[in-house]
């Protein structure tokens, strides 16, 4: 990465070639060994932070006009806080490659004359210039160490910078789903949503189980472009084509997923149940209770209510301690239901889309990325009103 950018970006090769102590985490630029005064006029160092917008994979421009810090405020040679950074505390959270980086606060000073930087040359020189200038003069010192700290190598799964994350710096939210094995059962119209959705975000692995071909009926309730080339293929083959240049860590197989597909989810932390047959959940449910997988269920049931079409959408989690349970509580059918006007394959992918998002939302949940107030288990969307139903668990982790 550091190379990469260096060689594809004339300001910040200015930089290092001036001497700065360059580095990158987290889609930041890192600048260490910057030299600034504190409150009894003492010496200190602290690092400087920005963020990279990526161009593409190589390029990269500025955010703002706004830096962050590591260090206390800076000082001037009478030991007073210098008034024109707008200085403000703030955290940003690095990745555990810059354990050494302790972001504390937020500078905004914008040039003069046109209120922006030119490029990243511009805007550190100018920060340096204010930051550092006093500790410059009172004790001969100045930034340009030359010192080169390159992390070796990226854990990140993804083949394109994950700027989204850092920009709206919840790097350390993200970080709690970065362990997760997920299965995904199924990817018809609100498994292939759910699949679009868990793509993006820094789970280590998905897998994808799938015995049916792709048709028609299928790219009305499924995201992004259907090729004519991809009518009649497995949906594992047209999915796997779909989202392999996005990110690592997928696998797609195009199985039948019961009670015998054991050496299929060795490892999996997590899964998906979205599978329209309630015969096949069974044999699904079965195995994941008994390999004490958690997994969130998903299901649609529509009917012709004054001729038009009204019913429910509804998500429900079985985790491991109470899993069993509440399979034995019917939650979830597992028996076909032949007046069910969903097998007959309407097209309702803002409903698909709209169930995937409850089931997402409420894995992140499960691993603390969203704030939950109340340990809900089950909730149910009616079409015909909005309303949602819910089931509380008062004992839930």
């Amino acid at each position: 990465m550091f190379q990469i950018l260096v060689n594809h970006n004339e300001d910040i090769q200015r930089l290092v070639e001036k001497g700065y102590a360059v580095a990158f985490d987290s889609n930041c630029m890192v600048i260490r060994d910057i030299p600034y005064l504190d409150t009894q006029k003492q010496l200190q160092f602290g690092v400087i932070v920005a963020k990279l917008v990526f161009i593409d994979k190589e390029r990269v421009k500025q955010d703002n006009h706004q830096i962050y810090f590591a260090g206390s405020s800076p000082c001037d040679i009478q030991g007073v806080k210098i008034p024109n950074l707008a200085d403000r505390p703030h955290n940003l959270n690095l990745s555990s490659a810059s354990d050494d980086v302790i972001v504390q606060r937020s500078f905004s000073n914008k040039p003069k004359k046109t209120g922006r930087f030119k490029d990243f040359y511009e805007k550190i020189e100018s920060y340096v210039s204010i930051i550092s200038g006093p500790a410059m003069e009172l004790f001969s010192v100045d930034p340009y160490t030359f010192r080169t700290i390159e992390r070796n190598g990226s854990d990140s799964v993804f083949n394109f910078q994950d700027t989204l994350t850092s920009r709206a710096e919840i790097g350390d939210l993200s970080a709690k789903l970065k362990k997760d094995v997920i299965a995904i059962i199924g990817v018809g119209g609100t498994g292939a949503y759910v699949l679009d959705f868990m793509v993006k975000t820094p789970v280590q692995e998905i897998r994808v189980f799938d015995l049916d071909s792709y048709h028609v009926h299928n790219s009305y309730r499924s995201p992004g472009k259907t090729l004519p080339s991809d009518l009649g293929k497995k949906k594992v083959s047209v999915y796997k084509s779909r989202y392999e240049n996005f990110r690592k860590g997928l696998s797609f197989k195009s199985v039948f997923i019961d009670e015998s597909s054991m050496d299929e989810l060795e490892g999996v932390s997590f899964a998906f149940v979205c599978v329209d047959k309630g015969s096949s959940r069974k044999g699904i449910f079965d195995l994941f209770l008994k390999l004490r997988i958690p997994f969130i269920d998903v299901g649609m049931g529509l009917k012709r209510k004054e001729g038009l079409l009204a019913g429910t959408i509804r998500t429900t989690y079985f985790s491991i301690e109470k899993g069993q349970q509440r399979s034995e509580r019917g939650l979830a059918m597992i028996a076909d239901n032949p007046d069910d006007i969903y097998k007959t394959n309407i097209q309702i992918g803002e409903l698909n889309a709209l169930n995937a998002s409850l089931a997402v939302m409420k894995y992140k949940q499960i691993r603390g990325f969203y704030f939950e107030e109340d340990p809900i288990y089950q909730s149910v969307f009616r079409v015909e009103d909005s309303s949602m139903t819910t089931l509380l668990d008062p004992d839930e982790d």
